[in-house]
C-alpha cells in the first residue's frame, strides 16, 4: 500500500528509537514515524504488546522491530541500544517516550512512588540518551526528541514527583544540547498537553474533568497523538537542524495564559 508522507522523505530509511511503544502516545508515535518510511525500533518490556504493534505497521506497509527495554536498569538500556545497532544499523533517532504519571496528593507521596516515576521519567531517559549520545557523536549527527509536558512548566495538582520529573527533563534536554549540539546531536523536547489515550480515558471521559480541563485551553480541545506526532517529526527531521535546546510546547495555549 502507498503511503503518503506529510514531511517529504526526510525520516524516510532513517532508523527511529521509540521509547515506551507499546501503548499510548508511544504507540501512536510508532505507527505515524513508520508510515514517513522510517525504520522503526519499538522498545518496550512488553514483548507480546510489541508484537501487536509491529504487526500493524507491517500490515500497513511500514518496516518494525521489537526491542526488549526496562528503564529502571542500565543494563537493559545498555543492551537494548546495542541489539539496535546491531541489527538495524546505526540510529539516527531517539524519541523519548516512555513515561508514567500517577495523581497522588503531595501530603500522600511515599519513597516508592517517588523513586518509581523519577527513575522511569529521568533516570531512565537519560541513560537512552546517553546510550543514543555516545553512538551518534561518533557519527556527528543525530536527533533526540524527548517527551516533557505542559506540566513541566505549570503545576498540575497531584503531579508533584510528574512534574518535578518532566521539569527535570526540559534541564537536561538543554544540558545535553549545549553539550552535544556542536558535535551534529540536536535535543529537543515536545511538551503536549492532556492527550486523549486509553490511558487518559478514565479521567478524560469524566465530564467534570474534561470540563476543568478544556477552561485552560484557549484551543478549546485536548491533543491528540497526531498533534504530538507532528512536532517530534519536526524535530527529528533535517527541517529543524537549527533548533535544539527547546522544547516545543503542544498544549493548544495552556501555558500562554
Amino acid at each position: 500500500m502507498e503511503m503518503q508522507k506529510r514531511f517529504g522523505s526526510t525520516l524516510q530509511d532513517k532508523v527511529v528509537v521509540v521509547t515506551g511503544s507499546s501503548k499510548g502516545i508511544g504507540q501512536g508515535l510508532a505507527k505515524i514515524i513508520a508510515q514517513e518510511g522510517a525504520i522503526v525500533a519499538l522498545a518496550a518490556r512488553d514483548l507480546a504488546a510489541l508484537e501487536t504493534v509491529q504487526t500493524e505497521i507491517e500490515q500497513a506497509g511500514g518496516r518494525a522491530h521489537r526491542f526488549a527495554l526496562d528503564l529502571r536498569r542500565v543494563d537493559s538500556i545498555r543492551s537494548c541500544f546495542a541489539d539496535i545497532e546491531e541489527q538495524l544499523g546505526p540510529i539516527d533517532v531517539l524519541v523519548n517516550n516512555a513515561g508514567m504519571g500517577n495523581p497522588i496528593p503531595a501530603e500522600q507521596i511515599t519513597e516508592e512512588d517517588w523513586d518509581w516515576m523519577m527513575d522511569l521519567n529521568l533516570k531512565g531517559t537519560f541513560f537512552c540518551c546517553q546510550e543514543a549520545g555516545k553512538r551518534m557523536l561518533e557519527r556527528n549527527k543525530g536527533r533526540i526528541v524527548n517527551i516533557s509536558s505542559q506540566a513541566s512548566v505549570v503545576a498540575i495538582p497531584h503531579e508533584a514527583v510528574y512534574c518535578a520529573s518532566k521539569g527535570g527533563l526540559n534541564m537536561l534536554t538543554k544540558t545535553l544540547a549545549v553539550e552535544w549540539s556542536g558535535r551534529g546531536v540536536t535535543v529537543n523536547a515536545v511538551g503536549p498537553t492532556f492527550v486523549y489515550t486509553p490511558g487518559t480515558a478514565e479521567r478524560l471521559d469524566d465530564p467534570q474533568f474534561l470540563n476543568q480541563v478544556l477552561q485552560k485551553i484557549p484551543r478549546g480541545r485536548v491533543a491528540t497523538i497526531e498533534d504530538v506526532a507532528s512536532a517530534v517529526m519536526y524535530l527529528a527531521s533535517d527541517h529543524a537542524d537549527m533548533v535544539t535546546g527547546t522544547l516545543l510546547l503542544v498544549d493548544g495555549g495552556w501555558t500562554a495564559v
